[in-house]
């Protein structure tokens, strides 16, 4: 990587564009393909970087690299783990850093895949709190805990939470704290810059933003817990394929231009839904009288491409998902094509039945604003 580039200074753009790459090499690509391999050549002592492919592969290499100059620019002693998938890397970090008889403190409004976590962390003899969000009520159940996580923005809700506030509370009582930054990724904002030990993410979102891959990370800095997170990996084998690494690796290039473009939209959205009678609950941290506006500000550069918001009755969010036209029914977040569905159809949300979360993709602002208002009128019917 160039010294420009290195440096804190070079723009989102320019770093996503050029992390990770290999320095040039006449006649070589830019980005080298994925490697597949099992093993490598290792005649000798097993002292080379490449052994086994379940330790190491060089297109993790490159992935790995170009998310840490992403979460952590300009940093030294920062380094990133990819996984097969979000839930991989959100397991890596609890399991690989909670023992029997420690507590833990998780979000009570967090990813629906939680609750699964909670249980299997209580299997294993380790005590688990849970709080809100919203007003950084993680605080009141804090101490004596050895780790903190933190989601902000929460997935549904939307809620955001001043990280390096519960940071600075966390370690002055000895515990370790994990940020998922999926839903406002690198773009939006740094956790380790607030003070965090990881941060984690499911590249599967909008780091990738595209729908084809399934991927995760974690980013901390260089030492005991980081080195625990890569013999979890090692132990469990959660690793992603070559090609899905380097699938990644090649989108980061374009994730400034999406982020903005989708962030700009969702603030347009969420404004369009702003004073609709049939609307209540809405939620986009950018809305100046967003609950979360002041405090996403102060932490975040971008506020992600999630609304949320809920419809009178279940039947009503279904019809208005069936009257869509740019936006598909799907799961998940984050890609450059528009979704949403009614998140209570999984039940593991706690979230009224008419709850819509509408993830904005690439589409041209005013043709989606446009499909989601004649939806919500089609759907009156």
């Amino acid at each position: 990587m160039s010294d420009l580039i290195a440096a804190e200074g070079a723009g989102e753009g320019t770093r996503a564009v050029r992390a990770g790459l290999p320095e040039p090499v006449k006649y070589e690509p830019t980005l080298p393909g994925p490697v597949f391999a099992a093993h490598f050549h290792l005649p000798g002592e097993p002292t080379g970087p490449y052994t086994y492919g379940r330790d190491e592969n060089p297109t993790w290499t490159h992935l790995e690299r170009a998310v840490g100059e992403l979460e952590a620019p300009g940093q030294d002693g920062v380094e990133t783990l990819v996984f097969a998938s979000g839930m991989a890397a959100i397991s890596s970090v609890l399991f690989s850093q909670l023992r029997a008889g420690d507590a833990a403190v998780l979000p009570s409004d967090g990813y629906q895949a939680l609750p699964l976590v909670r249980t299997q962390l209580e299997a294993y003899g380790i005590e688990v709190r849970t709080a809100p969000t919203g007003g950084d009520a993680q605080l009141a159940v804090l101490d004596e805990a050895k780790l903190l996580w933190i989601e902000s923005p929460s997935n549904p809700g939307l809620d955001v939470c001043d990280i390096r506030r519960l940071v600075d509370a966390a370690h002055a009582r000895g515990a370790l704290v994990a940020v998922d930054n999926t839903l406002a990724t690198p773009l939006g904002q740094r956790p380790l810059e607030l003070g965090a030990d990881f941060s984690v993410a499911s590249g599967t979102k909008q780091l990738t933003g595209h729908g084809d891959v399934l991927l995760g990370y974690v980013t901390g800095r260089s030492g005991e817990p980081m080195t625990a997170v890569r013999r979890w990996r090692k132990i469990v084998g959660a690793i992603p394929g070559p090609m899905e690494a380097w699938l990644a690796h090649r989108s980061i290039a374009t994730l400034q231009m999406r982020v903005d473009r989708q962030s700009a939209t969702a603030l347009a959205v969420a404004q369009a839904l702003r004073g609709r009678p049939e609307v209540t609950g809405l939620r986009y941290p950018g809305l100046a009288d967003d609950p979360s506006h002041q405090v996403a500000s102060r932490q975040m550069r971008r506020y992600g491409c999630v609304v949320s918001f809920t419809l009178p009755t279940r039947a009503r969010a279904e019809r208005f998902l069936e009257e869509l036209r740019l936006v598909d029914d799907a799961t998940s977040f984050g890609g450059v094509r528009s979704t949403a569905e009614r998140r209570g159809r999984w039940g593991g949300d706690a979230v009224p039945e008419g709850f819509i979360r509408l993830s904005v993709g690439a589409e041209d602002p005013e043709d989606l604003v446009t499909d989601v208002l004649r939806a919500l009128e089609e759907s009156a019917r």
